[in-house]
């Protein structure tokens, strides 16, 4: 336990100071877009596309780290929309399922591979790597066909939602890290040198600006629509993916990798995602805002007990 809080501890120090920054040194909104975009477009691809090409994969059940958290999502995905009836009769609008749905599928991606590089350096995100390749399409093509059922007053065509998902750059970093790594492309150390300098920037801004995106209002009187969403993501979704993991027969880091990736809070992207195709995006900021408080005592938890299976 003591490890794995040592792990984490960086994490959300960022995250604090992140929030600290905007409300003080760094207040222009318009400076944390161009962090957000310079991460979301630059920074994190190439670490994506290092992490993947020098990972040893024939080392890691990519197979079973990938399956897990996939099922995983695809379950709590169907699990959400079981749940719809029930929430519509305690007056959770369509919007606001919107927002439910995606505080319990979507992940943040800068805190999971943080987290998992912390614990189990190189190995740690390749492995995180491996699960953003089996999450990311899966979890975009249905917060994006959610959204337009639920929310958005016009229906988006299948073409357009697949096209919204082909122009996400880290499934495209993902994929060339990956076959940079299948083909045993040879990369000059030019290449290595500069990778891994903005691959090392790309965590901490990344946690930078996810502090500066916390929204504290209403967060000591959560909605019910918020705290459905916190215990399925933060609670119920691990014990779904460590259980999938254990009958995938993982254990040691791969199970706990799982058990990381699977407990992280819901990504601050979902909540731009919200905004522009008429989600409830009050609702999700302060779902993502009580899910990242929460995490920094429940990844921890997740983690440890994954580790003692």
């Amino acid at each position: 336990m003591a490890v794995v809080t040592a792990a984490l501890l960086p994490v959300f120090l960022l995250i604090v100071l992140g929030f600290i920054l905007k409300r003080t040194l760094i207040r222009p909104d318009t400076q944390w877009h161009g962090l957000e975009r310079l991460t979301y477009y630059v920074l994190f691809p190439v670490l994506l596309v290092q992490s993947l090409a020098r990972a040893d994969l024939g080392q890691v059940p990519v197979a079973g780290v990938g399956g897990a958290l996939l099922l995983s999502v695809l379950l709590m995905s169907l699990l959400c929309l079981a749940l719809r009836p029930l929430l519509a009769r305690v007056s959770v609008d369509g919007p606001a399922f919107t927002s439910i749905f995606q505080g319990a599928t979507r992940w943040q991606t800068y805190v999971a591979l943080a987290v998992s590089g912390n614990l189990f350096g190189d190995l740690g995100l390749a492995l995180a790597a491996v699960a953003m390749v089996a999450i990311i399409p899966l979890v975009n093509v249905f917060s994006v066909a959610v959204l337009a059922h639920y929310a958005s007053p016009e229906k988006r065509s299948i073409g357009s939602i697949f096209l919204t998902v082909v122009a996400n750059p880290l499934i495209w970093a993902c994929a060339i890290g990956l076959a940079l790594n299948l083909a045993h492309v040879p990369l000059p150390k030019l290449w290595h040198e500069v990778a891994d300098a903005l691959g090392r920037s790309s965590l901490a801004i990344g946690l930078l600006v996810t502090g500066a995106g916390l929204q504290l209002e209403g967060m000591f009187r959560p909605s019910l629509a918020a705290s459905v969403a916190v215990f399925l993501k933060l609670v119920l979704m691990p014990v779904i993916a460590v259980t999938l993991a254990l009958k995938f027969g993982l254990t040691g880091s791969s199970l706990s990798i799982v058990a990381a990736c699977s407990a992280v809070p819901a990504s601050s992207s979902a909540y731009v995602l919200a905004r522009q195709m008429n989600g409830d995006a009050p609702l999700l900021a302060q779902i993502i805002t009580l899910q990242t408080i929460l995490a920094a005592v429940t990844m921890p938890i997740a983690i440890a007990l994954a580790a003692l299976l």
